[in-house]
């Protein structure tokens, strides 16, 4: 059977996975001023159309996000609790945190929101 990653070293992965979401909170609030500018210059029916979709991705990425930052909060507020108890994580407890689904979930985010950055850029290249 394998063995549960330490307390400290899942509370490590969620605290930079927490950074990581701060950060794209400000890569969404960029990405926002430049649909205005983009929507400021640019009053093609493909242009509106494009910008529509890109708001509702950013909009759908920020709820994602907070969703996950919450999680990974409550999740690492236990992990620290265990830590103060000196309680370790075993493998029926990682389970029961369900940290493998969270991964699973981050994972599967970033990939998401990295290919929607690609095509914001080449969206704003070719309009601003």
């Amino acid at each position: 059977m394998a063995s549960a990653p330490s307390t400290m070293g899942l509370h490590l992965r969620y605290r930079l996975w927490i950074a990581e979401l701060n950060a794209e909170i400000n890569v969404l609030r960029i990405f926002d001023d430049y649909v205005k500018e983009i929507s400021s210059r640019a009053r093609e029916p493909e242009v509106k159309t494009g910008l529509a979709h890109f708001t509702k991705e950013f909009e759908g990425f920020r709820l994602e996000i907070d969703e996950l930052r919450h999680e990974m909060h409550m999740i690492k507020m236990k992990l620290a609790s265990y830590s103060r108890e000196r309680k370790s994580v075993d493998y029926k407890t990682y389970k029961s945190d369900n940290h493998a689904a969270l991964k699973k979930r981050y994972q599967n985010y970033r990939r998401l929101f990295e290919k929607i950055k690609k095509e914001f850029g080449r969206f704003e290249a070719k309009w601003l």
